[in-house]
């Protein structure tokens, strides 16, 4: 069996995504010069939603994406409209639903923290900056540089 690669979508995962994707509507108020329909054709979801997978598991930059996905422009446009209506977020959603039925989430167990700041109090047991460890407290100036005393020393003044 041919091993899929980690951006591609199973069947399976298509069948629950496919639902969930919003449909782009024209806007009323605006004055369109082609009719309903006219001009390219728009690329199908699945195939977006591989490229922007391949992009957010390679981490490349958009303008980087494969021609084999279609245009970067145009992958990263449907990107920002995934976005803006909350797709992935009622993916994730749905996905989450999906898991507490099958194995179930032991919701009593979970915690999260996210603080990421300096102990203020560690200071005094952790020590010196360990950057600061091979310095020493004076340091001499570089060889390459002159000094800046005047040419007429305070004590040669006649």
């Amino acid at each position: 069996m041919k091993q899929q690669k980690s951006w591609e979508i199973t069947d399976a995962f298509w069948e629950a995504a496919q639902p969930l994707i919003p449909k782009k509507e024209r806007d009323g108020s605006r004055e369109y010069r082609r009719k309903p329909g006219g001009g390219r054709p728009p690329m199908q979801p699945r195939r977006v939603l591989e490229a922007i997978f391949y992009v957010l598991r390679t981490g490349i930059q958009w303008k980087a994406l494969p021609k084999s996905f279609g245009a970067a422009s145009a992958v990263h446009a449907y990107f920002r409209f995934l976005c803006k209506k909350g797709f992935f977020q009622s993916l994730w959603a749905a996905g989450l639903a999906r898991y507490d039925e099958a194995e179930g989430i032991r919701w009593e167990w979970l915690s999260g923290d996210g603080c990421t700041t300096k102990a203020p109090l560690a200071l005094e047991t952790v020590g010196r900056n360990p950057t600061d460890r091979g310095k020493k407290r004076q340091q001499t100036p570089y060889a390459c540089r002159r000094s800046r005393r005047t040419a007429v020393d305070s004590g040669n003044r006649g």
